[in-house]
Order: structure tokens, then C-alpha cells, then sequence
């Protein structure tokens, strides 16, 4: 495979992974409230996702 094919479908994936996530946050955020969270809640859940990608890019950053 040359390298220009195999970076034309790495933009593809990485397209398609930003475009399903879009989908999987406008779901998730529709789903949380059609079950009575309120935005508060939601950014305090939105808070602790955060809070946890930062500290696994913390670990990976003292692995490397």
C-alpha cells in the first residue's frame, strides 16, 4: 500500500471516529435528559469524563 493511500484512510477513520462521536455525545446527552438529568448534572458528568482522560494522559505521559 503506498503512503498516500494509507494517510488518505487514516483521515477517513479518524473522520469517521469524529463524526460518531458527535452522534454518540448528541444520544447520550438527549438519553440523559429524556431521564430528568438536568444540565448541571450533565456538566458535572461531563466534568468527571474529563477528569479522567487527564489523568490516564498523565499516567501515559509518565510511561513514555
Amino acid at each position: 500500500m503506498s503512503q498516500a493511500l494509507a494517510q488518505r484512510e487514516t483521515a477517513a477513520a479518524s473522520t469517521n471516529r469524529e463524526r460518531a462521536l458527535k452522534i454518540l455525545s448528541k444520544s447520550l446527552y438527549r438519553e440523559l435528559r429524556e431521564n430528568g438529568y438536568e444540565p448541571k448534572q450533565i456538566v458535572a458528568l461531563a466534568t468527571e469524563l474529563i477528569s479522567l482522560v487527564t489523568t490516564d494522559i498523565k499516567e501515559d505521559s509518565r510511561l513514555a
